[in-house]
């Protein structure tokens, strides 16, 4: 990242399904306070918990049931959390070779999966209670996909793929 250069964005939406865990014994008592305290500490704020829409039986879901948590970043938690995301996150995750420009939607969202939340500098796994992933939305200012990848080529978002001339 430049620090020179701000990306035009709107928001970061970072997001994460809890369907399989809820099955879990312990998953109202120890699982997801633990996911929570864990978003809170990678984004620097208390996510909020999406129910389900309706019932659905094959799920074992009923309508109310917690099966996601999501938090909203703008403004300079937005900036603060993209830069460690830059910065620190994604040398750690194994075997990482750039983001796919696939990735950038055709208007300017960037999307990544994070599958383990371990590549955290902020997680402590010796006090892990379990793995999870998560969804990262970065919602861009421009709603332009071509705009958006030079922007985000600009601010240090390692992309790869090929580059459009301007």
């Amino acid at each position: 990242m430049k620090p020179e250069i701000k990306l035009p964005m709107e928001r970061i939406v970072v997001n994460t399904g809890v369907g399989r865990l809820r099955q879990r014994p312990d998953f109202e008592s120890k699982v997801l306070p633990y996911i929570m305290d864990t978003l809170a500490a990678i984004t620097g704020q208390r996510p909020e918990k999406t129910a389900a829409k309706r019932s659905i039986a094959e799920f074992r879901m009923r309508e109310g049931d917690v099966v996601g948590l999501k938090v909203t970043l703008r403004g300079r938690r937005a900036t603060d959390f993209l830069s460690r995301f830059v910065n620190a996150v994604l040398p750690r995750v194994r075997d990482f070779r750039g983001l796919s420009e696939s990735a950038i939607d055709e208007h300017g969202n960037l999307n990544i999966g994070v599958h383990d939340q371990s590549v955290f500098p902020e997680v402590n796994m010796d006090d892990s209670v379990t793995e999870f992933g998560m969804q990262i939305t970065i919602v861009g200012a421009y709603q332009n996909k071509t705009r958006m990848t030079e922007a985000y080529r600009a601010y240090g978002v390692p992309l790869t793929g090929l580059r459009t001339k301007a």
